[in-house]
């Protein structure tokens, strides 16, 4: 971690052959510093490379090795920032946390004026290093069960060491009015409470009680279903990963509701029955726009007449969605191959259109969830040589603290935000 690694971390190449610096190209080199100009001429942060210092000030990065940063960056405009961070082309200055540093960035994002970080005509030359989604990470069926295991079935002990003992990995619900304060100082033993109350709204806007028949489709390890079963519904819980759903059927196990829960490994384009309430919680973003569709008419058609459904989703900007969709990010490459966040906009239009549903928003969570992200990093870094004893080397440890503090940044800049959905029947 940023914290306890040597200054300078070299990856090792046959391990991570995607993190091998690429090939000089003295073009490229020279383009990608002059967009970091460009970047950084109004950008309240600072970065130092080659004893020269950009931006305004505030939060500080340093880039140790200069020719490698520049290469990735003019090489892939999507992935190239993350890759040299894992690579250990750069760090936090001492003093600056990793997300309070990419806040800056991702609020150019979020602001109508500054969405781009560089201008027209320099977008205009973005294909240049903007890489498309490969089609392996296609979520049909075979594709879909790849994509997810390759993230939810990384090691249960690994999830087991920063999540609560919920092990509910979605935004938290703190119920404050405003998740952001003392961020700083954010703790592990506000979490659970947290969480169980954003499993209590979900259940309360589905109206589970005792009897309910309930799908929770992307069930995770289990919380969900444990707390709805425990209200006295019968559970359906379905997952493609199959290591999260041995460790979801002994978690229903020892939490007494084995005659109320079924755990099964199956697609959700595959379950059948009807049910008074259908859950899931941010599992849109590994569906894909293509199955966008047909995860909705899939949801209204396991719906009893007078059932609900309530979806959780990740979301952002319309227009960034519009932008992006068809780019191939760092997240993508190394998170959650074959995701894509929709918009409210999206979800809107493709239950209007593909359905008979009305999606209604009934709160966000961005906040919440740039706290719960602040929450999971801490105690990733606290408890990072439990995890590294599990076989996962400081590549991994640096990839995750990436992907921890650049989603916080995301919520905490408004280019992403969490909300609940009520989808009743129109």
């Amino acid at each position: 971690m940023t914290d306890v690694m040597p200054a300078v971390h070299q990856p090792e190449a046959t391990t991570w052959p995607s993190l091998v610096a690429p090939r000089s190209n003295p073009v490229r080199r020279a383009g990608a510093l002059a967009a970091i100009r460009i970047i950084a001429k109004d950008l309240p942060a600072s970065i130092a490379i080659d004893n020269r210092r950009y931006g305004l000030g505030g939060p500080a990065m340093r880039v140790h090795r200069s020719g490698p940063f520049l290469d990735r960056l003019g090489q892939d405009a999507g992935s190239g920032f993350g890759e040299a961070f894992l690579a250990g082309d750069w760090d936090p200055e001492p003093g600056t946390d990793l997300a309070d540093l990419l806040v800056p960035f991702a609020q150019r994002f979020s602001n109508e004026e500054t969405r781009h970080l560089l201008p027209k005509w320099a977008q205009s030359l973005r294909w240049l290093v903007t890489k498309s989604q490969p089609g392996e990470q296609e979520n049909d069926r075979a594709g879909a069960r790849e994509n997810i295991s390759r993230h939810y079935d990384l090691s249960n002990a690994m999830f087991s060491e920063f999540l609560d003992p919920t092990l509910t990995y979605s935004a938290a619900y703190f119920g404050t009015a405003d998740p952001l304060a003392d961020l700083g100082t954010a703790s592990y033993d506000e979490l659970t409470p947290a969480q169980l109350h954003k499993l209590d709204a979900i259940l309360d806007a589905a109206g589970v009680r005792s009897g309910s028949r309930v799908l929770d489709i992307g069930c995770g390890w289990a919380s969900l279903a444990i707390r709805a079963a425990q209200r006295g519904a019968w559970v359906t819980a379905i997952t493609i990963a199959s290591q999260q759903a041995l460790l979801a059927q002994r978690r229903i196990a020892d939490a007494g509701v084995s005659d109320r829960v079924q755990v099964a490994l199956r697609d959700y384009r595959d379950q059948i029955g009807e049910f008074d309430a259908v859950l899931s919680v941010e599992m849109i973003e590994a569906v894909g726009e293509k199955y966008w569709p047909v995860y909705f008419d899939a949801i209204e058609r396991r719906l009893a007449p007078d059932g609900v459904a309530v979806v959780q989703a990740i979301v952002m900007p319309h227009e960034r969605m519009l932008a992006t969709r068809n780019t191939f990010t760092w997240v993508q490459k190394y998170i959650f191959p074959g995701g894509l966040i929709p918009s409210v906009k999206v979800i809107k239009e493709v239950t209007n259109q593909h359905t008979g549903l009305h999606a209604q928003v009934l709160r966000s969570l961005g906040p919440d969830y740039a706290r719960t992200l602040r929450i999971w990093r801490n105690r990733f870094v606290d408890q990072w040589p439990s995890i590294s004893a599990l076989g996962f080397d400081d590549t991994f440890g640096r990839m995750w603290e990436f992907y921890l503090a650049y989603s916080e940044a995301g919520f905490r800049s408004g280019y992403l935000d969490d909300v609940q959905l009520l989808l009743t029947r129109r």
